[in-house]
């Protein structure tokens, strides 16, 4: 089956903003860009973490869904409850 092309370009931003978020958070946590500029303000911060976020938001609404679905922990059945 051929992806048509809506769907790879989708992809491919939702792998761009992916990569730019990524890139972003390493460059904060390392202090190679510093978060808060005299000159600048907050901007460097919202470039590289909140405007990536946005875009991931905007391309995947569901996503906080889907990840908060993976993170809860997984209510044990009854039988597994019991240690005989």
């Amino acid at each position: 089956m051929r992806p048509n092309a809506s769907t790879t370009h989708h992809e491919r931003l939702l792998g761009a903003a992916l990569l730019w978020l990524l890139a972003g958070a390493v460059l904060l946590i390392t202090t190679l860009v510093p978060a808060h500029t005299d000159d600048l303000g907050w901007t460097p911060a919202f470039w590289m973490l909140a405007a990536p976020l946005v875009l991931l938001l905007a391309l995947e609404p569901a996503l906080p869904r889907q990840l908060l679905r993976v993170m809860r922990p997984r209510r044990r059945t009854a039988s597994r409850l019991i240690w005989n």
